[in-house]
């Protein structure tokens, strides 16, 4: 919407984002300023609650997302505090997402939303996020933590993720970015926009692809190939309208190609060559496409009142088609049983890796076909008003939502000779899981904003009514007609209550914390109960001579936490959710900034620093299939959540030019429950990366931009999951161009 870019830019120095380097957003976080509507779309709904925020949250704003124009969400979260990543295919197709100790599989205990939309799948009935929306198309990326995110569930644990998508320009705009490097990558966005009394439009197109940095025994592609095309369309009614009104259509589809696997790589062949791949997996490739239409509709009924509509729809389709068992000598055996302890299953490895022929059906691939449809409308009320020295903003949300996940898939089988893979059976589709998971659900929330003097206290209420259900149509009746159909349903109805405060010292300092329930859905198994805590946080705002920061302590106390048979951490892929008890998470947040040449007007020098503490434990004993959890004893941590984590990063800023250097300490993570040291066999130790970019203007409208990634080409680990060993993203170099246009505005006559 119109000026949406500058109050975007005023949102950072509104909001507590104290990781906005440039000197013009070094204005006092937590500065008087006059209650102001902004963009309705993005989680900071105006500047006083981006200012007066009661519980934790970070912005990265668009000139922090441009400095390094990163395609992969996992670096670009990399600076976030109370963010716990592990990559999986060194470019963020997929990524494993937790804050602050949240379950990381698949991102499937947060919420995740673009423009304030769910955009997960299927979020009720089958959150795992199979599809991420392409961060390098985003112009913004918010994250939300502490007691207020109840407005945004149904995952209120952890936190919540929302991707501002590119805005409609304020006037005629446009932008051609791309670039070229290491493994054949390269990345080509384009976009224009303009923006009348009446009408805005903006059109973009984004193609990110590459051979991959993995090597097949023949040859062959491991990388990708992913498009987006989004358009915006939207009406304004005149300036002086009595009502101001905005109707807002947007189309978004993407598709991928990815050739990737679960296959990874055993101890002994990631020591010698972490970057092969094995044989068997040289069919392995995901296909997707993804379909979002939403039109969103704003009435300002006064300076006070403002009502935000959102209908939305979304369509995914997957097949992930990819080797899930080995059969040798009548006996078959899942991959990730294989690799774990490869020395026991010698002729499996063989036939995997392609040394040994093999006979019929010895290498059972799965296509993983899978539909997704989630659609809803949901409703913002906000309406604020002063009385006398009392401000107060009471915001109203309502939605209803529903989601299916239709699983229709099958098995094929293949033999290897000289290391080439033929197919020897092709699998009848629907043979394999044949079934629809399906829920519908209303939510409501409302919040209160109370400020008076120099305390702001916010309590709120959200509710969430839930039916989830299965329709399992067998794996005989592939036309769906019934005649085996066994179904399962299972309700859910929760208050869900949060309470948090920001009392301002002075004018440099303030105090923030709160006090929320955590929940998150539970499976459509008949009587399965959610996941629920109790959840404390206490902290502080501070910009001492120059010095900005935040400094936040938290503890999650689960009395059921649930986790997920999911393939994607090496279980059997069922998604049954299963009790894990109780479980403590405790932890401490901090991040601080300065320019060292904060009195130079020429030059900016700003340096941040920022570490995150993660403390887990479970508090019962329980046994599971998930091969990310498995046997768990009373005391054991946490598999994937490291304790220690931190980044800093360093630039030089010029008129003309700029030098940016980021650095992160990937801590050290079990990747089994387990109470002991960190090693080699439990986990997976630390690392240290280093990235790089730099950019050198030629124009006001050309730009020359370089970038590297893993600057010194550290080798290492980053999961054991699905199946086996897998390495970060080896040394990259990349250059390209960055040309912008627009319209020029005219001086008016006197």
């Amino acid at each position: 919407m119109k000026n949406t870019i500058t109050a975007l830019a005023l949102t950072i120095i509104g909001s507590i984002n104290a990781q906005e380097l440039t000197k013009t957003a070094s204005v006092d976080s937590i500065q008087k300023l006059e209650p102001v509507f902004i963009n309705s779309q993005v989680i900071f709904g105006s500047k006083y609650e981006a200012k007066n925020r009661t519980g934790s949250s970070f912005y990265i704003s668009p000139k922090e997302l441009e400095k390094f124009s990163h395609s992969d969400i996992n670096r670009v979260l990399r600076s976030v505090p109370g963010v716990n990543i592990y990559e999986e295919d060194g470019f963020g197709l997929r990524p494993n997402i937790s804050l602050r100790g949240t379950s990381p599989e698949r991102s499937s205990k947060i919420s995740i939303m673009e423009d304030g939309v769910l955009i997960a799948p299927a979020p009720y009935s089958a959150p795992a996020a199979y599809y991420f929306p392409s961060v390098a198309r985003m112009q913004a990326v918010e994250i939300l933590k502490g007691s207020s995110q109840i407005q945004y569930g149904p995952f209120t644990t952890g936190g919540a993720l929302n991707l501002v998508s590119t805005q409609i320009p304020n006037q005629f705009s446009g932008r051609i970015e791309t670039n070229y490097g290491s493994f054949n990558t390269s990345q080509t966005h384009l976009k224009i926009g303009d923006s009348k009394t009446n009408i805005g439009y903006l059109v973009e197109y984004l193609n990110n692809n590459s051979d991959g940095f993995k090597n097949l025994p023949k040859g062959g592609n491991t990388g990708f190939d992913k498009n987006d095309v989004v358009a915006k369309l939207r009406l304004n009614s005149n300036q002086e309208a009595k009502y101001k009104q905005s109707l807002e259509f947007k189309f978004q589809y993407s598709d991928e190609t990815s050739n990737e696997t679960y296959l990874g790589l055993t101890t002994e062949d990631f020591e010698t060559n972490p970057f092969d791949r094995y044989a068997a997996s040289q069919k392995d490739q995901m296909t997707n496409e993804h379909l979002q239409f939403m039109v969103t509709h704003r009435i300002d009924v006064s300076k006070m009142f403002r009502i935000t509509s959102n209908a939305y729809h979304n369509n995914f389709s997957r097949n992930w088609y990819k080797l899930n068992d080995v059969v040798f000598d009548g006996n078959k055996e899942k991959i990730s049983k294989i690799l774990e302890t490869p020395m026991d299953y010698s002729s499996y490895m063989n036939i995997i890796n392609g040394t040994s022929d093999s006979n019929a059906d010895a290498l059972v691939l799965k296509a993983n076909n899978r539909k997704y449809l989630s659609k809803g409308i949901q409703t913002k009320l906000d309406f604020h008003w002063n009385s006398n020295t009392i401000f107060h903003d009471i915001e109203i949300g309502l939605r209803y939502h529903y989601d299916e996940e239709d699983r229709f898939q099958w098995k094929d089988g293949y033999s290897i000779t000289d290391g080439q893979m033929n197919l020897t059976s092709a699998g009848t589709p629907g043979s394999d899981a044949n079934r629809i998971s399906k829920a519908s659900a209303f939510a409501g929330s409302i919040l209160y904003k109370l400020k008076f003097n120099n305390m702001t206290i916010t309590p709120g209420l959200r509710y969430e009514d839930i039916v989830l259900g299965r329709d399992n149509f067998g794996s005989n009746d592939f036309d769906r007609t019934g005649s085996d159909l066994s179904a399962r349903e299972n309700k859910v109805s929760i208050f869900i209550p949060g309470i948090g405060f920001n009392y301002k010292l002075n004018n440099s300092t303030s105090l923030f914390g709160g006090v929320h329930k955590g929940f998150s859905p539970p499976g459509n198994t008949v009587g399965q109960e959610s996941e629920e805590s109790i959840n404390y946080e206490l902290g502080s705002r501070f910009n001492i001579k120059g010095l900005r920061g935040e400094v936040v302590g938290f503890y999650n106390d689960y009395s059921n936490l649930l986790g997920s048979d999911l393939a994607a951490s090496g279980g059997t892929g069922s998604l049954e959710q299963f009790n894990a008890g109780e479980v403590g998470v405790k932890g401490i947040e901090l991040l601080l900034n300065y320019d060292l040449l904060q009195n130079d007007t020429s030059y900016a020098f700003p340096v941040t620093f920022g570490y995150t503490f993660t403390d887990t434990e479970f508090l019962n004993s329980f046994g599971s299939d998930d091969g990310l959890w498995g046997e768990v004893q009373s005391g054991d941590e946490l598999p994937y959540i490291a304790k220690h984590q931190f980044n800093t990063s360093i630039s030089l800023e010029h008129a003309k030019f700029e030098l940016n250097l980021s650095g992160r300490l990937n801590g050290a993570f079990k990747t089994e429950a387990s109470a002991d040291a960190v090693n080699s066999t439990n986990g997976i130790t630390s690392n240290f990366i280093i990235d790089f970019a730099g950019k050198y203007h030629v124009s006001k409208t050309l730009s020359i931009t370089a970038k590297m990634i893993n600057l010194l080409d550290e080798t290492y680990a980053v999961a054991k999951v699905p199946a086996g060993l897998r390495p970060g993203h080896p040394f990259g170099i990349y250059g390209g161009l960055d040309f912008r246009f627009k319209k020029k505005k005219h001086k008016k006559s006197r």
